[in-house]
């Protein structure tokens, strides 16, 4: 009866360890553009944001600025899913005002300028469905060159006279996108 026993807790424990083998989660490595999120005031702990935008962060990895973000073609500011932009209040790009709420923030690079982009689409990976019949406002602004040069893309808000400027850089491209309110 003992050997009975023991053949039984043997199988019961193997089948265990079967099932729970079975059903362990699987889970993926670290991206390799990993998400980040810039906002206005840069406090995690303020409540009271203005501007968000999340984005992932794509490595130079010696590779070219203009291979990653080529100029002219509309680029999802990022890797991965297009930049996600939330305005928390109604806010100006340029001379349009944008209402309080989320959108795809599109960029188009240039050697002198950058065309900044709010577009209604969301949900969107890449640029590749970029559609520009649902722009909400667009802006030129000038880029300028830095000595000091960055591997990972980054954005980050800076507090302005009349309102918030989002800075992007790369390399050792700088652009500044001003947001008024």
């Amino acid at each position: 009866m003992k050997l009975k026993n023991i053949l039984t807790s043997a199988l019961m424990a193997f089948l265990f360890l079967f099932a729970v083998q079975a059903n362990a989660q699987k889970f993926s490595d670290l991206n390799k553009s990993p998400m980040d999120v810039a906002s206005f005031p840069t406090s995690y702990k303020d409540a009271n944001k203005l501007i968000k935008i999340q984005y992932s962060r794509p490595q130079l990895k010696e590779r070219e600025l203009s291979e990653l973000a080529p100029n002219g073609k509309v680029w999802r500011t990022g890797a991965n899913e297009a930049a996600q932009l939330t305005l928390y209040v109604d806010m100006k790009l340029g001379d349009t005002m944008v209402k309080a709420g989320t959108y795809t923030f599109y960029t188009i690079p240039g050697d002198k300028e950058w065309v900044a982009i709010i577009n209604t689409d969301l949900n969107v990976w890449g640029s590749y469905y970029y559609q520009d019949s649902n722009d909400v406002a667009r802006i030129s602004v000038p880029v300028r060159s830095d000595r000091k040069s960055l591997e990972a893309f980054s954005i980050a808000f800076k507090e302005s006279d009349n309102g918030v400027d989002m800075h992007l850089g790369w390399s050792t491209v700088r652009a500044v996108v001003p947001f008024t309110k």
